[in-house]
């Protein structure tokens, strides 16, 4: 092996050589300077080609390996950069609709405490006043309207109300032609309201005691029910 090919060798040996053909680097300081003419600056610059041929495949590979490896680190790390932020923001939208459905949860069941409270209020106001009035042998609409009133929660009332005024007009005889539909709430069967009193027939305060039970049964409240009624025309 000439002199040349030896150094060129042992420099393409610790640097790489990106294509087959690139000149060989030779790392500043890598070989040490003399006097001797044949070790000048001009030297140093080693190609390839200068290598024997059987060891250019050996500088080549290494070469190659080298860059692989590189490329290998550098997508394995990108990969893994990736990962975690793909993970971070699952993370945040789960801690989002984890707080979201709580937030409904927790919507969901005080509203279902309000209902309860306000149908179990209306119930003792409606078992506790129905009995209370005077009993007369007629009743004016204005009569039956105070009696509701004294009878229903007041924020409940004008929902109350709007009911009535389309069902009967506040008439607790009012009877319908074609089903036979009786009283303030034009129950049917009329017999309905004898769950609420045996005088239902001459009583509007029984019906009306009826009537608050069945909003609140049926529907959570007479608003609710008003509700229903509005989209409906019937409840």
């Amino acid at each position: 092996m000439s002199r040349i090919s030896v150094r060129g060798f042992a420099v393409a040996s610790a640097t790489a050589v990106t294509a087959v053909g690139s000149v060989v680097g030779v790392a500043s300081g890598s070989v040490a300077q003399n006097n001797d003419a044949e070790a000048a600056p001009a030297a140093d610059a080693t190609l390839l080609s200068d290598i024997p041929v059987g060891q250019q495949a050996q500088v080549q590979t290494a070469s190659l390996a080298q860059q692989a490896d590189a490329q290998a680190i550098a997508a394995d790390a990108s990969a893994k950069k990736a990962a975690e932020e793909a993970a971070r923001k699952a993370a945040a939208e789960t801690a989002i609709a984890k707080k979201a459905d709580a937030e409904k949860a927790a919507q969901a069941a005080k509203e279902a405490k309000e209902r309860a409270e306000l149908k179990e209020a209306a119930s003792r106001s409606a078992a506790r006043d129905s009995s209370s009035f005077p009993v007369q042998s007629s009743y004016s609409v204005s009569q039956i309207q105070a009696m509701a009133r004294q009878m229903v929660p007041s924020g409940q009332f004008q929902c109350f109300s709007n009911i009535v005024d389309h069902e009967s007009s506040w008439n607790y005889h009012a009877v319908n032609a074609s089903s036979g539909a009786y009283g303030l709430f034009q129950a049917l069967p009329a017999g309905k309201y004898a769950s609420a009193g045996s005088d239902w027939q001459t009583n509007p305060a029984t019906q009306i005691k009826w009537g608050l039970n069945y909003m609140n049964s049926r529907y959570g409240s007479p608003c609710e029910a008003w509700s229903f009624w509005s989209a409906n025309h019937w409840y």
